[in-house]
């Protein structure tokens, strides 16, 4: 009841969510100790972006922390970390730029975007009622439970899916508008794309240990109406 074959595969996938939380952090220290050519700290660069693409009226905020960068797309705000705000490193810019990303995805009104923001409000309901209709069902052994417990769960992980080219796609952006507007160089190029791929990784971690959760879920929910 409590162990499957499917475990061994989640094991394997959680193993991969510490080690990419590891590399982001070991990846974001190392490149913070590199200065950007161009000397703009994230805030600046951040500022220039978001005013490079009519972006006037969004506002940067720093916020307490390290890695709790992010843009509210409620109250379109980028809110970055205050090593991030205040550093000139390539890191700080790389990591300012990705979020500004994100807000220009929001007033393009990019697909994938827009379709996280609709399904939050149910995926925020569903991911916290999902647990407790699965324990159910398995406690009580009603498959039925567990079914619909299965269907709350996939609307989560739908959103974690949904979640990856989102991120993909705003680290596009940022490496291609940094070139174009002249924040970094060819050389520096390379230590953007290390510090957003390492940052890209913790995001398909997170959903493959979600996936396979699901998957374990179905298998389990078929073995029992069996």
């Amino acid at each position: 009841m409590f162990f499957h074959p499917m475990d061994f595969l989640i094991l394997i996938a959680f193993a991969l969510s510490i080690w990419a939380q590891f590399r982001v952090k070991g990846t974001f220290n190392r490149w913070a100790e590199v200065p950007a050519m161009s000397g703009l700290t994230g805030y600046e660069a951040a500022r220039r972006l978001l005013d490079a693409n009519g972006l006037y009226d969004v506002p940067i905020e720093p916020v307490p922390g390290r890695l709790s960068d992010h843009y509210d797309p409620i109250h379109r705000v980028v809110r970055l970390s205050e090593p991030v705000y205040y550093e000139s490193s390539i890191s700080a810019i790389s990591v300012a730029c990705h979020e500004v990303g994100h807000a220009i995805q929001h007033k393009v009104s990019y697909p994938m975007l827009t379709l996280r923001h609709r399904i939050f409000p149910v995926v925020n309901f569903a991911s916290g009622i999902a647990p407790f209709l699965l324990i159910g069902g398995f406690l009580f052994q009603a498959t039925g439970l567990i079914g619909i417990g299965i269907i709350f769960f996939s609307v989560a992980v739908a959103f974690q899916l949904i979640t990856l080219p989102v991120e993909f796609n705003a680290s596009s952006r940022a490496r291609e508008l940094m070139v174009s507007e002249g924040f970094i160089t060819n050389e520096e190029e390379r230590g953007v794309s290390k510090v957003l791929n390492a940052a890209a990784l913790t995001y398909v971690a997170a959903a493959l240990i979600s996936l396979l959760e699901l998957v374990k879920y179905i298998m389990i929910f078929f073995s029992n109406r069996e």
